[in-house]
């Protein structure tokens, strides 16, 4: 099972050992992990911004780069969310590409989702001690359906304890560029966010996204407290 694994632009430059947590968690499933070494962008920021051109082009590319492989996969919601649901859009104009897009938006997966109901994955190679509180991702969750998945991978690990908060599947407020157009509005999201984690009582917020772990680690941050936000990924593949 050649499985390509897309990193994306967040875990490649602010948070690479998400990613290799991730590729440990596949091969311990029995993929071949795929890196095309010249990836880049999955074309979400220009497409949300109205740059179809430059959206285009980076989807193009990576269409290219992953549709030889059985599957796609990425630890990110946002970013297969992308791919599998708005790629149609983009090449909508363009049927032989729009025919490549949906192809390979066939087979996109994002991790959880690929580790629970692809792989199959009964155990994980990790060990974690502590109690941890999850967040939904609005793109995970409301795009690609994640919901029990990640719960499900952190039942079957021994020493975890997992407190649910109420605002679980409450957006943080980062949205991509909604963070940057509308900070005020956003950063009273992730103030409400952080309070129904601050809650729980747990020492650890965790996420399937990057780009919400950024948004909670800050207000958190600012907030003082001493929650530290992890990737699924990371706690799943942690020593």
């Amino acid at each position: 099972m050649r499985v390509g694994f897309f990193v994306t632009c967040l875990v490649d430059l602010m948070r690479p050992s998400i990613g290799f947590a991730a590729i440990k968690l596949l091969e311990s499933g029995g993929a071949q992990v795929v890196i095309p070494d010249k990836q880049t962008c999955c074309g979400q920021p220009g497409y949300n911004s109205g740059d179809r051109k430059g959206a285009i082009a980076l989807a193009t590319k990576l269409i290219g780069e992953f549709e030889a492989c059985d599957y796609l996969v990425a630890p990110s919601g946002s970013c297969t969310g992308m791919i599998r649901t708005h790629y149609a859009d983009l090449f909508r104009d363009d049927p032989a590409m729009l025919r490549r897009a949906n192809a390979l938006g066939a087979k996109t997966w994002e991790l959880t989702d690929f580790l629970v109901n692809v792989l199959k994955l009964e155990a994980v190679p990790g060990k974690f001690i502590g109690t941890v509180t999850y967040h939904d991702s609005c793109a995970g969750l409301r795009e690609m359906g994640v919901k029990e998945q990640p719960r499900k991978l952190l039942a079957r690990m021994t020493g975890l304890t997992l407190k649910e908060m109420t605002e679980c599947e409450t957006c943080c407020g980062f949205g991509g560029t909604f963070s940057v157009k509308f900070p005020d509005i956003s950063g009273a999201m992730a103030r409400t966010k952080i309070e129904s984690i601050v809650r729980t009582g747990a020492d650890t917020v965790v996420s399937i996204d990057s780009s919400c772990l950024m948004q909670l680690q800050g207000a958190l941050h600012r907030a003082g407290s001493k929650i530290r936000t992890m990737h699924l990924a990371e706690v799943l593949a942690s020593r």
